[in-house]
């Protein structure tokens, strides 16, 4: 109410609030910060006065009710953390190009992090990977090219609009897509369906750490479609392979002693499994 009041239009009224609000201690705003739904006065307020102050950039960062264009304005005194929070929640970049570029300047980031946000600064895709990936996913020749089309030139943020937005047809095009950042994207889609990540699940074109991604949503671990695929793929990380092989069913299980394109290590374990079971052992 204090930050509300802190920009009403008359003078009096927005001083005194002001003046309040100086004698706040800083966990009282953090606190503020991280409920669910915080009024954009307040954010803004936090933005304008407080963005240096430890915690403060990070909490803006971390919620998503706060508008994208505070967050930019704090992006100097953004901690490795609080950049982890918009890579997790890749909206907020689309929201506001400009965000971008104010993380990339950053020095906080990590190694990873700086790999993600210097992917980010790509081009568009050659129309040679656009015209192969096309003809793949889609047999009408009209909505190909309408495909190609829409994809041709786009850069990597309107890439990752189309990632979130965009239909069944631009995922399964978008999660081939060269860039680790629009296929994270696509997993973070609303629109993504529970038989879109079983078929992602087991693509063998799809880079390791986007298996991995997989792997790590718990929502998506749900569907044992989804853990059987991950585990029969061969390129899926051989430590989550390892993690996941014991929830197979004992028929699955056995496909998976004789499948010659997983890791040796994968498939002798399954063996173990499997014997241990059929001798009535405690192996789930």
């Amino acid at each position: 109410m204090l930050a509300v009041l802190a920009f009403d239009a008359d003078s009096n009224i927005s001083e005194r609030a002001q003046g309040v609000l100086l004698t706040q201690s800083l966990q009282h705003f953090l606190t503020a910060l991280a409920r669910p739904e915080i009024d954009p006065h307040f954010s803004a307020y936090c933005s304008d006065n407080l963005g240096e102050k430890p915690g403060i950039a990070d909490a803006l960062a971390k919620n998503p009710s706060c508008p994208t264009s505070d967050v930019t304005r704090v992006a100097p005194f953004l901690t490795a953390a609080g950049i982890q929070a918009l890579l997790d929640n890749l909206d907020r970049f689309i929201n506001d190009p400009q965000l971008v570029m104010a993380v990339h300047k950053s020095k906080a980031p990590t190694t990873e992090q700086r790999d993600l946000l210097n992917e980010m600064q790509k081009g568009a895709i050659s129309m040679n990977e656009i015209e192969e990936v096309a003809a793949e996913i889609e047999p009408d020749k009209v909505k190909r090219e309408t495909l190609q089309q829409k994809v041709a030139h786009m850069n990597v943020v309107q890439r990752l609009t189309l990632a979130l937005k965009g239909g069944r047809s631009e995922r399964m095009f978008l999660i081939r897509d060269p860039n680790k950042l629009v296929q994270r994207c696509v997993l973070q889609s609303p629109r993504l369906t529970d038989t879109e990540v079983e078929s992602f699940a087991s693509m063998t074109s799809l880079p390791a750490e986007t298996l991995r991604a997989i792997s790590l949503t718990r929502s998506f671990m749900k569907s044992y479609s989804v853990v059987r695929n991950l585990v029969n793929n061969s390129k899926t990380p051989l430590d989550v392979s390892l993690h996941l092989f014991p929830r197979l069913t004992a028929t699955d299980l056995a496909k998976l002693c004789s499948n010659k394109n997983v890791p040796e290590t994968l498939r002798s374990s399954a063996i173990k499994l499997h014997r241990k079971r059929k001798m009535g052992g405690s192996g789930d």
